[in-house]
């Protein structure tokens, strides 16, 4: 599902066109299992040590040329941040649009392991952290995202899934700080399924069972491991909302891998 912003233009221009002033944008190629993989990466224009690393997936539908006008490289400048491009996704009744396999096994495992090959590429051009190395995502990009909880939990230091549920048989179960954002009045993932989700994060995390207030719409349920679990839960419906990836930032900057 493409996603709906708020007050932020969805462009469709060309890479250099979008890429601030203080990081630079490139089109990264790989061939996965044979199949040509493209993704969006903005680095540091002037590096300064280890970089984090953002890694963000569009919905089902969209593009990563698309998708990057979320801004997470404006939000974060001294990070890289890689927007992927998924391949055709097929659904029942509908025709194959661009998404993410959102089960272990499915299509081969073919997002998995673009991940694996993308991390791969960034640490041998650029001074990766790997104590700092995140995943955000919407819609089904944000399905994919909790797959990556449970399947790569030891790559990742904290997770940022926008409008998501749990893929049947998605289970995470290594304790990571985990960010959801959801609209209550969402339809397309409806909002019960979301807090779902949440929930299973908050037994998995081992979270408080009364959240502290962080700001408008905003939840944060400790814990005593260093994962705590925050939500952001809106008024409005399936999108991305205006300030959501500065949310996601500041969260990630303060959750480095433990």
């Amino acid at each position: 599902m493409s996603m709906t912003l708020r007050k932020v233009p969805l462009i469709l221009a060309a890479v250099a066109s979008l890429a601030p002033a203080a990081s630079r944008s490139e089109m990264m190629t790989l061939t996965v299992d044979g199949v040509k993989r493209r993704a969006i990466v903005y680095s540091p224009a002037k590096p300064g040590g280890k970089a984090p690393v953002i890694l963000s997936f569009h919905g089902h539908g969209d593009t990563m040329q698309n998708f990057q006008s979320v801004g997470l490289q404006d939000a974060w400048p001294q990070a890289i941040v890689v927007y992927p491009q998924g391949l055709p996704t097929s659904r029942p009744g509908e025709p194959a649009l661009p998404g993410w396999q959102t089960e272990k096994g499915t299509y081969d495992d073919r997002d998995l392991k673009l991940v694996d090959e993308v991390l791969a590429s960034l640490r041998a051009k650029y001074q990766v952290d790997d104590a700092r190395v995140y995943a955000s995502g919407f819609s089904n990009g944000a399905t994919f995202t909790y797959l990556l909880w449970a399947d790569r939990p030891k790559v990742f230091a904290a997770f940022a899934p926008v409008a998501a549920r749990l893929g049947a048989g998605v289970l995470p179960a290594v304790p990571r700080p985990l960010l959801h954002i959801a609209g209550r009045n969402d339809y397309t993932i409806p909002f019960d399924i979301q807090r779902h989700a949440v929930e299973v994060a908050r037994q998995v995390d081992g979270v408080s069972k009364k959240g502290e207030n962080c700001g408008a719409n905003c939840l944060l349920y400790n814990s005593t491991n260093g994962s705590p679990v925050m939500t952001v839960f809106h008024d409005g419906g399936h999108e991305y909302p205006e300030g959501t990836s500065e949310t996601i930032v500041k969260f990630f900057k303060e959750h480095p891998l433990h």
